[in-house]
């Protein structure tokens, strides 16, 4: 039902009197009602459009009091947002009335402002736990931070291009919000790309240190307030490599000078041309309150690059992880650090075959060398407890490194756990970790997901006990016989939920956002997650928002390009921001949050019925 300005102002002046139960508020239309039985009036009702059933409710008081019927508004509620009746109202509703107004007054659907002050595309970002400061990143090289106000400034813009950075791709602040972490991808020599991480303060902005992070896309991540996680890769053959996760200490003070500021969390070997990427950390204290829960439906099955130039002959080297191993190495004083000495036998005769040019006829160099790097995973890896992530105890102090991997071919398609233990989370030991037996080499991962796709983005919700996975899927049986080839994959972007305190995957994936780059061009689309809702960019020039609790598709927010990245307000969910290749910044905020805003004061009682105004804005 479409009114005018002064119908409108006219219809919530009634609404307020109706609700304050003022007979003379009344009269000034006609009160002149059928003397029907309420329930004859009910069935009336659930056969029109919700519009209607509030615009009816302001005829006679008798209306008023059926339109606001619980069945009424169950019965509209199913109807309206198209979601099966299996699925309960949400555990924090109060009434049917209550929950539709929620999803259809609470969404950041109104464009308020746009931020244009980036002159490239923007790629990510970031918010403050306080909410009060955001970070951008952008290929133009620089991170900006922004004042959090009502009316939203810049702050400072740090240009990276001085440190041969070709551009800054992701940020994230600290627990306390005294560092933030910026990662970019830095050019080297010879136009090599690999990653840097600076960390700046946010007291006076200065730069406080930079690590090396490779590959760029490990984006690295904050373990604490004073320590963050980079990563490291060895090429070990044409498609086999080792990925070391390194703790590195954010800055260096006096304490430094007698510490160490960097030790190594985890050494994993990569097959089939395979990386670790991504990576974040889940702190499972938190899962002891969760959020939501999404437990009501029927579970779902849980298992449910370009290629290189030849370059001769395939060596293994199962070298150091970086010039300051080889320097303990070749000094020996690495206390449990040492890599183990070649030992007799089929791994040896395999690498000298190798070396010499030998292999048998029919198999290919990479066949080859896939199955001397499955013999070495196999007998060079340390096994880790299974029981560490199913602690029946509860999760204490649990944390959990989250990153992609896979095993098939160079696309990342699983998820890897690996539990953090306490005495990783401090740079204080040997440099080179846990002490190892000679026999040991790689650490093995404690749990993965196999997503059967391409994986193009992770977030974890605000409890860390759920982590949403965008990714565009794989043709069913496909078979991947070259990891240089993987399959094709669907231009429709399925984002999964995984409960991380289960371990398996819960419901059915959430669909309505596309891609369309090829598989060997995919990049990475940002996603985030409130307490109610999860939002994320798409290639479709648009930002989607999806109910956490229903599983439905809520708004569409446009943009002139692709949208990057997405990030809700950790204090108002609200507030949500999205980043474009348009260069844009978009800031949204909810209908109700601009109606309060603009009257000055909350005004609860019109609130209720005030939201009619805004349905062809949201809904389109």
């Amino acid at each position: 039902m479409v009114t005018t300005r002064e119908q409108t102002g006219n219809t919530e002046r009634r609404t307020e009197g109706c609700l304050l139960g003022h007979d003379e508020t009344m009269a000034e239309g006609p009160l002149l009602c059928l003397a029907l039985p309420d329930s004859l009036v009910l069935q009336i009702f659930e056969s029109l459009e919700f519009q209607d059933v509030l615009s009816a409710g302001l005829v006679c008081l008798q209306w008023l009091a059926v339109s606001r019927d619980e069945f009424l508004w169950q019965e509209l509620f199913y109807r309206y947002y198209g979601i099966p009746r299996a699925v309960p109202r949400h555990p924090a509703a109060v009434s049917w009335l209550g929950e539709f107004q929620r999803l259809f007054d609470s969404i950041p659907c109104v464009e308020v402002c746009a931020l244009k002050e980036h002159h490239d595309q923007v790629l990510h970002l970031s918010f403050s736990h306080s909410g009060c400061l955001f970070a951008s990143c952008s290929k133009d090289c620089t991170v900006k931070i922004w004042n959090n106000d009502l009316d939203i400034s810049l702050l400072h813009s740090s240009n990276m291009r001085e440190f041969n950075w070709g551009y800054t791709q992701f940020s994230q602040f600290n627990a306390d919000d005294t560092l933030l972490l910026v990662s970019g991808v830095y050019i080297g020599r010879h136009h090599s790309s690999s990653g840097e991480i600076a960390v700046i303060s946010l007291d006076d902005f200065t730069l406080l240190s930079r690590v090396r992070n490779k590959p760029y896309d490990v984006f690295g991540c904050w373990l604490n307030e004073s320590h963050l996680i980079s990563g490291n890769l060895h090429w070990i053959g044409n498609v086999t490599s080792c990925s070391v996760l390194w703790l590195n200490k954010a800055f260096q003070d006096v304490e430094s000078e007698n510490m160490n500021v960097v030790k190594r969390l985890f050494k994993i070997q990569n097959r089939n041309a395979s990386t670790i990427r991504t990576v974040m950390v889940a702190d499972c204290r938190r899962h002891d309150s969760p959020e939501l829960l999404l437990d009501y439906e029927e579970q779902a099955a849980a298992s449910g690059g370009q290629r290189g130039a030849r370059r001769g002959p395939l060596v293994f080297d199962l070298g150091s992880d970086s010039e300051e191993e080889e320097e303990e190495e070749r000094g020996g004083a690495a206390a449990g650090g040492g890599h183990p000495d070649p030992t007799p036998g089929l791994e040896q005769q395999l690498r000298d075959n190798i070396l010499q040019g030998c292999r048998r006829t029919g198999i290919s160099d990479k066949q080859l060398e896939a199955k001397v790097s499955a013999f070495l995973g196999k007998t060079r890896t340390r096994h880790t407890d299974p029981s560490l992530l199913s602690d029946p105890v509860g999760p204490g102090d649990k944390k959990y490194l989250i990153f992609t991997t896979g095993s098939l071919t160079y696309s990342p398609h699983q998820i890897g756990i690996m539990q953090i233990l306490p005495e990783q989370m401090t740079t204080t030991g040997p440099v080179l970790g846990k002490e190892r037996r000679s026999e040991e080499f790689f650490d093995s991962l404690d749990h993965v997901f196999d997503i059967h796709g391409h994986i193009i983005g992770m977030g974890l919700s605000p409890d860390h006990r759920y982590l949403y996975v965008n990714s565009r899927a794989w043709p069913a049986g496909c078979v991947i016989s070259d990891p240089m080839a993987p399959p094709p994959i669907a231009e429709e972007i399925d984002l999964h939920v995984f409960d991380l305190k289960t371990l398996r995957e819960e419901r059915r994936s959430l669909r309505a956002h596309r891609a369309f780059t090829p598989n060997d061009e995919c990049f990475f689309i940002f996603l985030d997650v409130s307490r109610d809702f999860v939002a994320s960019g798409a290639e479709d020039k648009h930002g989607y928002i999806w109910d956490r609790h229903y599983n439905i598709c809520l708004a569409k927010l446009q943009h002139d390009d692709v949208v990057n990245s997405v990030a809700f307000s950790p204090v108002d969910q609200e507030l949500l921001l999205t980043a474009s290749d348009d260069a844009t910044i978009k800031v949204w905020r909810s209908p109700r949050t601009l109606r309060i805003s603009q009257a000055g004061r909350p005004r609860p009682r019109r609130l209720l019925f005030n939201w009619l105004r805004n349905t062809k804005q949201c809904q389109s």
